[in-house]
């Protein structure tokens, strides 16, 4: 599950960052369709995962969820693969750099296109069932294995963490500089090679109930073991009465944590945009694209994860006498704190910017590379990086934990859809500052020569929205009450699976 996941994530990130180079390239849209485009893609990916993890707990199942899901993520990218066959994509081809100067290829093959993208779109269910499933397999009733689910989390972000760092580094260069069927055609082969190794595993699996599943719930009850073995509490089973009312109170957490999402918005945006501006040269001949700047986020994230998980923990654990270190809401907690210094970071970074532009005589001067090191902006990916370790991981874990267990996929992708939420979100204050900021003669923040824009009040302004939700998330976990989960129905479940694997 750990390889799959990691290679679901080179295959998604070597899709998503690299689209609006494809959408203004052989397809021959223009930068603001090509944006939209992106932004509406983007955000359904990251919603779907709400509706495909509904659908995983309550009716088809994890396991067969994550089958249904690979094979639409394979036919998305294999059909996508045939369509980059049609267009010319070599790069240096002449044909190529001619389309690229007209209006792209004909209506049939553009809805062949994004017929095939939205099926990649609507495999993202894949994401929160085979991270739910990967954490059932950890039975909360034998000693450690509330620490071991605590650190499959971790892992789980080191593995997704590699998966994109080779990604940005080897898919992204094929695609921009050999060929877009191979660009494509490597996911596809990624995500077959997923599957075979997650199938391979099939015999060893627990495998969990879903809701409503009332054969596997009269089978457990026929089979319950002596009394000196794992038993079924039926006190602890989640009624229907109850769900509503648990995965509810967990929205206004699930609102504070908006405010992060927001932030983390402009790590895909404003913060590429200014990269383009500075002097990004390594050496006297070669410049780094500005998005491989993004690295640095999973690499301070791999290299993180094991000091946390093997240091950190232990310590925290013989303070606090916590099998887990923290809290998952103690976690949650300095990630948004972190997230608020790193757009105050990147406020104060993009004053000293405007300020070498003015010094420089270059604010006038849009396509001007100002005379100032990209390295100003990596502290900015560091900390982010930073924020995952913490947010990322916890509240991942506490929506897994706190809801029904029946719906923990569900739970999961409670994080994606913040994720895509605060992407819209992100979209929408842009947008009302953008037209509030240019009435009359004044200019807007977000004009397209930075020189003369002022993202960084809007940077400010987002420190602000930051500082009032970690406010409000303070006060809302001093108050909350964990709902206590006990897994030992899955020791039975795990057992009835090994007598019942022949049926799946």
């Amino acid at each position: 599950m750990l390889v799959g996941g990691s290679l679901e994530r080179f295959v998604y990130i070597g899709l998503e960052c690299n689209l609006i180079s494809y959408l203004t390239g052989p397809i021959g849209e223009s930068l603001a369709t090509a944006a939209a485009n992106v932004n509406t893609w983007t955000g359904v990916a990251s919603l779907v995962p709400v509706l495909g993890a509904y659908l995983a707990d309550s009716f088809v199942g994890r396991y067969r969820s994550i089958i249904v899901s690979s094979i639409l993520y394979i036919l998305g990218l294999g059909f996508l693969s045939l369509s980059a066959t049609i267009i010319p994509t070599l790069i240096n081809s002449p044909r190529y750099q001619d389309m690229t100067k007209k209006s792209g290829p004909n209506t049939g093959i553009k809805v062949f296109f994004f017929v095939s993208l939205y099926l990649v779109a609507l495999a993202q269910g894949y994401k929160p069932c085979i991270q739910a499933f990967g954490a059932d397999q950890f039975e909360g009733r034998y000693p450690g294995q509330s620490r071991a689910k605590s650190s499959f989390f971790y892992w789980w972000l080191c593995c997704l963490c590699m998966g994109s760092t080779t990604s940005h580094l080897i898919l992204h260069y094929i695609q921009d500089n050999i060929n877009w069927t191979i660009g494509f055609g490597i996911p596809c082969l990624a995500m077959i090679l997923g599957l075979i190794v997650f199938l391979h595993g099939r015999r060893t699996y627990i495998f969990p109930a879903k809701i409503g599943d009332k054969e596997n719930n009269r089978l457990l009850k026929d089979a319950l073991p002596a009394a000196d073995d794992c038993s079924i509490d039926n006190s602890v089973i989640s009624t229907k009465a109850k769900e509503p009312r648990n995965v509810l109170r967990l929205l206004p957490v699930w609102i504070t944590c908006l405010t992060y999402t927001i932030a983390y918005a402009q790590s895909s945006t404003l913060f590429l945009k200014q990269a383009t501006t500075l002097d990004k040269s390594i050496g006297p001949s070669f410049d780094i694209p500005a998005a491989t700047l993004k690295t640095f986020i999973p690499i301070t994230i791999v290299l993180c994860i094991p000091i946390y998980d093997r240091i950190f923990i232990p310590i925290a654990k013989r303070i606090t006498g916590n099998p887990t270190g923290i809290t998952t809401l103690q976690r949650i907690g300095p990630g948004m704190a972190i997230s608020v210094i790193n757009v105050v970071v990147a406020a104060l970074v993009e004053m000293r910017r405007l300020k070498t532009a003015q010094d420089c005589g270059l604010v006038d001067i849009p396509n001007a590379t100002l005379p100032m090191s990209f390295c100003w902006l990596v502290l900015q990916y560091i900390l982010f990086g930073l924020t995952d370790v913490f947010n990322q991981v916890g509240m991942q874990e506490f929506f897994y934990d706190q809801v029904p267990t029946e719906l923990r996929s569900v739970g999961l992708s409670f994080y994606y859809g913040a994720m895509g939420i605060g992407n819209f979100l992100s979209s929408f204050l842009v947008s009302i500052i953008d037209k509030a900021t240019s009435q009359g003669d004044r200019e807007s923040w977000f004009l397209d020569n930075l020189n003369h824009a002022h993202i960084d009040y809007f940077y400010w302004l987002l420190a602000g929205i930051g500082t009032v939700g970690l406010i409000f998330f303070a006060y809302l976990s001093k108050l909350y009450k964990y709902v206590e989960q006990r897994d030992d129905q899955n020791c039975s479940q795990g057992r009835l699976a090994d007598r019942s694997i022949g049926d799946l």
